[in-house]
């Protein structure tokens, strides 16, 4: 098993469940702008990111919660290197909107913003 990310939800911001009901996780490092921080998931990176990107078909994991990736933007793995961001879309779309996105097979909503708590783990492995 490779680990691309492993890190640790810090703060959930207010508006993070309204989006996490509609499939969409959005992750900052700590230190984001306050404006920013409403809306994401603040974490902190537990060991460094892999160099490269995930695959389609590595997992993503939150709490206990799995999803399947099934695609991954153009900048979005940068942008994790660089500043610890990304969308995550939980829709199963096989091609992004956006190149700073991730889109993920869809999960139980409900399921996924129980899972967003301070201390919970987010893993991507293949």
């Amino acid at each position: 098993m490779t680990i691309s990310l492993k890190t640790r939800v810090t703060a959930v911001g207010p508006e993070v469940a309204d989006l996490a009901e509609g499939g969409v996780v959005i992750l900052f490092a700590d230190g984001s702008p306050s404006e920013l921080a409403e809306v994401s998931v603040l974490h902190a990176i537990e060991s460094e990111p892999a160099a490269d990107a995930p695959a389609v078909g590595a997992t993503i994991s939150i709490g206990t919660l799995d999803a399947t990736i099934t695609s991954v933007g153009s900048s979005a793995w940068q942008k994790v290197l660089d500043i610890g961001h990304v969308v995550i879309s939980f829709n199963g779309a096989g091609s992004t909107d956006r190149p700073g996105e991730i889109c993920a097979s869809e999960v139980d909503t409900q399921t996924l913003v129980a899972q967003l708590q301070t201390g919970t783990s987010i893993i991507i492995r293949a």
